[in-house]
Protein backbone atom coordinates (compact mmCIF):
# COMPACT_ATOMS: atom_id res chain seq x y z
CA UNK A 1 0.00 0.00 0.00
CA UNK A 2 1.65 3.62 -0.99
CA UNK A 3 1.64 6.31 1.32
CA UNK A 4 -1.31 9.03 0.56
CA UNK A 5 1.57 11.90 0.40
CA UNK A 6 2.16 10.92 -3.24
CA UNK A 7 -0.95 11.04 -4.23
CA UNK A 8 -1.89 14.22 -3.24
CA UNK A 9 0.99 15.69 -4.78
CA UNK A 10 -0.45 14.42 -8.27
CA UNK A 11 -3.40 15.71 -7.58
CA UNK A 12 -2.60 19.02 -6.99
CA UNK A 13 -2.08 20.05 -10.60
CA UNK A 14 -5.44 19.25 -11.18
CA UNK A 15 -7.09 20.52 -8.48
CA UNK A 16 -5.22 24.02 -9.37
CA UNK A 17 -6.10 24.15 -12.73
CA UNK A 18 -9.54 23.84 -11.56
CA UNK A 19 -9.71 26.48 -8.95
CA UNK A 20 -8.24 28.56 -11.74
CA UNK A 21 -11.02 27.85 -14.12
CA UNK A 22 -13.62 28.84 -11.03
CA UNK A 23 -11.65 32.26 -10.40
CA UNK A 24 -11.52 32.92 -14.24
CA UNK A 25 -15.11 32.59 -14.61
CA UNK A 26 -16.11 34.69 -11.40
CA UNK A 27 -13.90 37.75 -12.57
CA UNK A 28 -15.85 40.40 -15.27
CA UNK A 29 -14.63 39.96 -18.73
CA UNK A 30 -12.48 42.84 -20.02
CA UNK A 31 -13.16 45.45 -21.59
CA UNK A 32 -13.12 45.13 -25.50
CA UNK A 33 -10.10 47.48 -27.47
CA UNK A 34 -12.85 47.69 -30.35
CA UNK A 35 -15.74 48.53 -28.69
CA UNK A 36 -17.73 51.99 -28.17
CA UNK A 37 -15.47 54.68 -27.15
CA UNK A 38 -16.17 56.66 -24.42
CA UNK A 39 -16.45 60.88 -25.29
CA UNK A 40 -18.36 63.45 -24.84
CA UNK A 41 -18.91 67.06 -26.76
CA UNK A 42 -19.23 70.29 -25.30
CA UNK A 43 -19.14 74.21 -25.61
CA UNK A 44 -15.12 74.36 -25.43
CA UNK A 45 -13.58 76.21 -22.10
CA UNK A 46 -11.36 75.41 -18.87
CA UNK A 47 -14.46 75.12 -16.79
CA UNK A 48 -15.53 71.60 -15.20
CA UNK A 49 -18.25 70.75 -13.47
CA UNK A 50 -20.50 73.51 -12.36
CA UNK A 51 -18.22 75.88 -13.95
CA UNK A 52 -18.88 74.50 -17.80
CA UNK A 53 -20.36 76.30 -19.73
CA UNK A 54 -24.18 74.67 -20.51
CA UNK A 55 -24.60 75.77 -23.97
CA UNK A 56 -22.84 78.06 -26.94
CA UNK A 57 -23.69 81.55 -26.37
CA UNK A 58 -23.61 84.39 -28.84
CA UNK A 59 -24.15 88.22 -29.81
CA UNK A 60 -24.18 89.79 -32.45
CA UNK A 61 -26.08 92.52 -35.09
CA UNK A 62 -26.94 91.35 -38.27
CA UNK A 63 -24.44 90.39 -40.97
CA UNK A 64 -21.87 89.69 -38.03
CA UNK A 65 -19.75 86.48 -37.98
CA UNK A 66 -19.58 85.47 -34.30
CA UNK A 67 -16.83 82.40 -33.20
CA UNK A 68 -16.15 79.75 -30.69
CA UNK A 69 -15.06 76.36 -30.36
CA UNK A 70 -16.99 72.85 -29.31
CA UNK A 71 -14.50 70.37 -27.48
CA UNK A 72 -14.69 66.97 -28.01
CA UNK A 73 -12.95 64.62 -25.09
CA UNK A 74 -12.26 60.79 -26.03
CA UNK A 75 -11.96 58.83 -23.10
CA UNK A 76 -11.47 55.55 -24.85
CA UNK A 77 -8.11 53.45 -26.12
CA UNK A 78 -8.81 54.00 -29.25
CA UNK A 79 -8.79 56.86 -31.85
CA UNK A 80 -12.49 58.27 -32.41
CA UNK A 81 -14.12 59.96 -35.94
CA UNK A 82 -16.91 62.33 -34.87
CA UNK A 83 -18.99 64.05 -37.99
CA UNK A 84 -20.00 67.63 -36.84
CA UNK A 85 -23.41 69.65 -37.68
CA UNK A 86 -25.69 72.52 -37.18
CA UNK A 87 -29.37 71.82 -36.29
CA UNK A 88 -32.13 73.90 -35.79
CA UNK A 89 -32.59 77.71 -36.60
CA UNK A 90 -29.72 78.91 -35.10
CA UNK A 91 -27.73 75.38 -36.22
CA UNK A 92 -28.33 76.62 -39.47
CA UNK A 93 -26.20 79.08 -39.36
CA UNK A 94 -23.14 77.36 -37.97
CA UNK A 95 -20.53 75.89 -40.28
CA UNK A 96 -17.21 74.25 -38.43
CA UNK A 97 -13.38 74.20 -39.80
CA UNK A 98 -13.85 70.64 -40.05
CA UNK A 99 -16.87 68.76 -40.57
CA UNK A 100 -15.23 65.55 -39.72
CA UNK A 101 -12.64 64.94 -37.13
CA UNK A 102 -10.58 62.41 -35.74
CA UNK A 103 -9.68 62.30 -31.87
CA UNK A 104 -6.68 60.17 -30.62
CA UNK A 105 -7.18 57.97 -27.70
CA UNK A 106 -7.15 59.85 -24.65
CA UNK A 107 -7.21 63.09 -25.80
CA UNK A 108 -9.09 66.24 -26.46
CA UNK A 109 -10.02 67.93 -29.74
CA UNK A 110 -11.34 71.82 -29.38
CA UNK A 111 -12.90 72.69 -33.15
CA UNK A 112 -13.61 76.41 -34.20
CA UNK A 113 -17.19 76.81 -35.66
CA UNK A 114 -18.14 80.37 -36.80
CA UNK A 115 -21.59 81.49 -36.98
CA UNK A 116 -23.18 83.87 -39.31
CA UNK A 117 -26.10 86.11 -38.62
CA UNK A 118 -28.27 86.69 -41.81
CA UNK A 119 -28.16 90.39 -42.82
CA UNK A 120 -31.86 90.27 -42.65
CA UNK A 121 -32.17 88.88 -39.20
CA UNK A 122 -34.68 90.10 -36.68
CA UNK A 123 -33.29 91.69 -33.39
CA UNK A 124 -34.32 88.69 -30.83
CA UNK A 125 -33.15 85.22 -29.63
CA UNK A 126 -32.74 82.29 -31.87
CA UNK A 127 -31.74 78.88 -31.09
CA UNK A 128 -30.04 75.73 -32.38
CA UNK A 129 -27.93 73.04 -31.64
CA UNK A 130 -24.05 71.79 -32.63
CA UNK A 131 -24.02 67.82 -33.26
CA UNK A 132 -21.61 65.17 -33.10
CA UNK A 133 -21.92 62.11 -34.27
CA UNK A 134 -19.27 59.06 -33.66
CA UNK A 135 -18.76 55.75 -31.97
CA UNK A 136 -22.31 55.14 -32.35
CA UNK A 137 -23.98 57.45 -30.00
CA UNK A 138 -24.76 61.20 -30.78
CA UNK A 139 -24.26 64.20 -28.40
CA UNK A 140 -26.51 67.60 -29.04
CA UNK A 141 -25.25 70.55 -27.79
CA UNK A 142 -27.53 73.42 -27.42
CA UNK A 143 -26.57 76.72 -29.00
CA UNK A 144 -28.17 80.33 -28.14
CA UNK A 145 -27.96 83.49 -30.57
CA UNK A 146 -29.00 87.13 -29.59
CA UNK A 147 -29.41 89.03 -32.49
CA UNK A 148 -29.27 93.41 -31.42
CA UNK A 149 -30.51 95.87 -33.08
CA UNK A 150 -33.85 98.22 -32.80
CA UNK A 151 -37.15 96.25 -32.36
CA UNK A 152 -39.75 97.53 -34.25
CA UNK A 153 -43.33 95.75 -33.04
CA UNK A 154 -46.46 96.56 -36.06
CA UNK A 155 -49.88 94.66 -36.61
CA UNK A 156 -52.76 95.05 -38.89
CA UNK A 157 -55.71 93.48 -38.53
CA UNK A 158 -57.46 93.62 -42.74
CA UNK A 159 -60.12 92.04 -45.10
CA UNK A 160 -62.99 91.96 -42.42
CA UNK A 161 -65.93 89.73 -44.29
CA UNK A 162 -69.51 89.15 -42.45
CA UNK A 163 -71.22 85.54 -43.90
CA UNK A 164 -74.09 84.21 -41.93
CA UNK A 165 -72.63 83.46 -38.09
CA UNK A 166 -68.55 83.66 -39.40
CA UNK A 167 -66.81 86.90 -39.23
CA UNK A 168 -63.18 86.23 -41.17
CA UNK A 169 -60.62 88.22 -41.22
CA UNK A 170 -56.56 88.62 -41.38
CA UNK A 171 -53.83 89.26 -38.84
CA UNK A 172 -50.38 90.90 -40.59
CA UNK A 173 -47.43 91.16 -38.91
CA UNK A 174 -45.45 94.40 -40.28
CA UNK A 175 -42.88 94.68 -37.69
CA UNK A 176 -39.28 92.63 -37.17
CA UNK A 177 -40.45 91.11 -33.53
CA UNK A 178 -42.65 88.06 -33.14
CA UNK A 179 -46.13 89.32 -31.55
CA UNK A 180 -48.71 87.24 -29.38
CA UNK A 181 -52.31 89.36 -30.41
CA UNK A 182 -55.09 90.23 -28.51
CA UNK A 183 -58.60 90.09 -29.99
CA UNK A 184 -61.77 92.69 -29.30
CA UNK A 185 -65.16 92.16 -31.42
CA UNK A 186 -68.31 94.50 -31.45
CA UNK A 187 -70.66 94.36 -34.11
CA UNK A 188 -73.27 97.32 -34.23
CA UNK A 189 -77.18 96.70 -35.59
CA UNK A 190 -80.03 99.11 -36.86
CA UNK A 191 -81.43 99.20 -32.73
CA UNK A 192 -78.32 98.94 -31.15
CA UNK A 193 -75.13 96.34 -30.26
CA UNK A 194 -75.28 93.02 -31.21
CA UNK A 195 -72.07 91.85 -29.39
CA UNK A 196 -69.21 93.12 -28.06
CA UNK A 197 -66.95 90.73 -26.94
CA UNK A 198 -64.13 92.22 -24.44
CA UNK A 199 -60.17 91.69 -25.27
CA UNK A 200 -58.76 88.07 -25.33
CA UNK A 201 -55.62 86.47 -26.17
CA UNK A 202 -55.57 84.64 -29.09
CA UNK A 203 -53.73 81.13 -29.53
CA UNK A 204 -51.38 82.75 -31.85
CA UNK A 205 -47.85 83.59 -32.14
CA UNK A 206 -46.99 85.90 -35.45
CA UNK A 207 -44.01 86.09 -36.43
CA UNK A 208 -42.36 88.74 -38.18
CA UNK A 209 -43.92 89.02 -42.11
CA UNK A 210 -46.26 86.38 -41.53
CA UNK A 211 -49.77 86.44 -42.52
CA UNK A 212 -52.66 84.60 -40.34
CA UNK A 213 -56.04 83.85 -41.74
CA UNK A 214 -58.61 83.53 -39.05
CA UNK A 215 -62.21 83.51 -38.45
CA UNK A 216 -64.34 84.26 -35.70
CA UNK A 217 -67.92 82.42 -34.67
CA UNK A 218 -71.44 84.09 -34.33
CA UNK A 219 -73.47 81.82 -33.94
CA UNK A 220 -76.32 83.92 -32.77
CA UNK A 221 -76.40 86.42 -36.09
CA UNK A 222 -79.45 88.83 -36.87
CA UNK A 223 -82.33 87.18 -39.13
CA UNK A 224 -83.05 90.77 -40.31
CA UNK A 225 -80.89 93.36 -39.94
CA UNK A 226 -78.13 95.79 -40.90
CA UNK A 227 -75.00 95.35 -38.95
CA UNK A 228 -71.32 96.65 -39.05
CA UNK A 229 -68.56 94.34 -37.02
CA UNK A 230 -65.43 96.68 -35.38
CA UNK A 231 -62.40 93.94 -34.85
CA UNK A 232 -59.41 95.87 -32.88
CA UNK A 233 -56.71 93.84 -32.07
CA UNK A 234 -53.55 94.76 -29.83
CA UNK A 235 -50.13 93.12 -28.78
CA UNK A 236 -47.46 93.85 -26.33
CA UNK A 237 -45.07 96.97 -27.38
CA UNK A 238 -48.14 99.44 -27.62
CA UNK A 239 -49.51 97.57 -30.50
CA UNK A 240 -52.84 98.46 -31.80
CA UNK A 241 -55.08 98.50 -35.14
CA UNK A 242 -59.24 98.14 -35.83
CA UNK A 243 -61.19 97.14 -39.14
CA UNK A 244 -64.12 96.79 -39.80
CA UNK A 245 -66.96 95.33 -42.11
CA UNK A 246 -70.94 95.45 -43.19
CA UNK A 247 -73.49 93.34 -43.94
CA UNK A 248 -76.88 93.45 -44.41
CA UNK A 249 -79.21 89.90 -42.70
CA UNK A 250 -82.46 89.11 -45.12
CA UNK A 251 -84.63 86.39 -44.07
CA UNK A 252 -84.94 83.66 -46.63
CA UNK A 253 -88.26 81.41 -47.54
CA UNK A 254 -91.16 81.29 -49.05
CA UNK A 255 -93.73 82.56 -46.43
CA UNK A 256 -91.32 85.29 -45.70
CA UNK A 257 -90.76 85.71 -49.17
CA UNK A 258 -94.47 85.99 -50.30
CA UNK A 259 -95.25 88.38 -47.64
CA UNK A 260 -92.55 90.95 -49.00
CA UNK A 261 -94.64 90.61 -52.18
CA UNK A 262 -97.67 91.37 -50.61
CA UNK A 263 -96.66 94.14 -48.77
CA UNK A 264 -95.09 95.39 -51.82
CA UNK A 265 -98.11 95.24 -53.88
CA UNK A 266 -100.82 96.90 -51.20
CA UNK A 267 -98.00 99.65 -51.63
CA UNK A 268 -98.36 99.97 -55.31
CA UNK A 269 -102.33 100.17 -55.51
CA UNK A 270 -102.77 102.45 -52.35
CA UNK A 271 -100.39 104.90 -54.37
CA UNK A 272 -102.79 104.33 -57.82
CA UNK A 273 -105.73 104.61 -55.73
CA UNK A 274 -104.43 108.28 -54.47
CA UNK A 275 -103.35 109.48 -58.41
CA UNK A 276 -106.81 108.37 -59.26
CA UNK A 277 -109.07 110.32 -56.11
CA UNK A 278 -110.49 113.46 -57.45
CA UNK A 279 -110.60 116.62 -55.33
CA UNK A 280 -112.81 117.10 -53.15
CA UNK A 281 -114.28 120.60 -50.87
CA UNK A 282 -115.59 123.63 -50.32
CA UNK A 283 -113.90 126.10 -53.21
CA UNK A 284 -115.93 125.38 -56.78
CA UNK A 285 -113.70 124.54 -59.34
CA UNK A 286 -112.50 127.86 -61.10
CA UNK A 287 -113.83 127.84 -64.74
CA UNK A 288 -111.04 127.90 -67.91
CA UNK A 289 -109.89 131.55 -69.18
CA UNK A 290 -112.05 133.01 -71.99
CA UNK A 291 -114.98 130.60 -70.98
CA UNK A 292 -118.91 132.31 -70.81
CA UNK A 293 -120.35 132.83 -67.43
CA UNK A 294 -123.36 132.65 -66.50
CA UNK A 295 -125.10 136.14 -64.60
CA UNK A 296 -125.14 136.66 -61.02
CA UNK A 297 -128.22 137.62 -58.77
CA UNK A 298 -127.02 140.73 -58.08
CA UNK A 299 -126.92 141.55 -62.27
CA UNK A 300 -130.69 142.48 -63.93
CA UNK A 301 -131.65 139.96 -66.45
CA UNK A 302 -132.07 142.07 -70.30
CA UNK A 303 -135.22 141.63 -71.58
CA UNK A 304 -135.43 140.08 -75.45
CA UNK A 305 -134.50 142.93 -77.83
CA UNK A 306 -133.40 145.28 -75.28
CA UNK A 307 -130.89 147.13 -76.75
CA UNK A 308 -127.55 147.95 -74.66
Amino acid sequence: MSPPAPRLCRALPVLTAVLAALLYGLAPPAAADDGPADWTARPAGTGTGREARPYVYLEGAPGAVLQDRLAVTNSGRAPLTVRLRGDGRAGGWIRFAEDTVTVPARTRADVPLALTVPPDAVPGDASGEAVAIGGGEEVRVPVRVRTVGATLAALTVEDVEISGGTIRYALVNRGNATLRPRLAVRAEGVFGTLLDRPERPLPLELAPGRRAERTEPWPDAPALDAVTVRLRVTAPGGVRDEAEGSATYLPVGPAVGGGLLLLGGLAVFASGAYRRRRPTGRTAPQPLRGEAQPPTATEPLLKAGAKT
